[in-house]
């Protein structure tokens, strides 16, 4: 009796292990064309199309469980201590620095999840990363190292648009950025000077220190 849950666990790690795998090619598939089937899923990774339907009821469920797996990894990205850094500045910086890695992911989720799960379930899953931004940029603002011209809200949709179209041309190959001109941009968006902003993600990025505390 007691060897049955042992006897369970290879195949258990196996069928996570194939999920996983799905997954990753559904991001690469979807990413690249929204409307790739689930047999172009399948075959990017390397299983049956029926194996796909083992672990995902249909195209819809397929999408949810991409959107919060990249979710998952969005909320890990940007999760922050209880005291935030005091330095606004180097705080965006930071935070673009870190979710640059996974930016493939928070991109493929908003195409896919607005089409699929409605904007409602974007919500849910962007909202770390969203409300996270708005706290750095209204303490920048009080501290008066961002323009007042935009509401903290309004202006973290606007950076976030921004990145994505950054994204979306390393993606196409017309540029080339390891997060640090990603994250200079972002700076000089909100509002601080060019070499100010350069500095400091030059500072950051040369000390290895693109992860939280933000």
């Amino acid at each position: 009796m007691t060897s049955r849950p042992t006897a369970h666990r290879p195949r258990r790690r196996a069928s996570l292990v194939t999920r996983a795998r799905i997954l990753d090619a559904a991001g690469q598939e979807l990413g690249r064309n929204p409307e790739s089937s689930l047999a172009d899923i399948a075959e990017a990774a390397g299983v049956a199309r029926r194996t796909v339907y083992i672990h995902f009821a249909g195209r819809t469920a397929l999408v949810e469980g991409l959107a919060a797996d990249a979710g998952e990894v969005i909320r890990l990205a940007v999760t922050v201590p209880k005291t935030p850094s005091p330095d606004p500045v180097s705080a965006l910086a930071r935070f673009v620095l870190t979710l640059w890695p996974v930016g493939d992911r928070y991109r493929t989720l908003i195409a896919l999840a607005c089409r699929n799960l409605g904007a409602d379930r974007v919500s849910e899953l962007l909202s770390p990363a969203r409300d996270t931004v708005a706290g750095i940029l209204a303490r920048g603002q009080r501290q008066g190292v961002f323009h007042t011209s935009v509401p903290p809200g309004p202006l973290s949709r606007a950076l976030e648009a921004h990145l994505l179209a950054l994204l979306d041309s390393v993606n196409s190959g017309t540029w080339a950025d390891d997060g640090t001109g990603a994250a200079t941009a972002a700076l000089i968006a909100a509002g601080v000077a060019k070499d100010d902003a350069a500095s400091t993600v030059h500072r950051l990025h040369g000390a290895g220190r693109a992860q939280p505390p933000l």
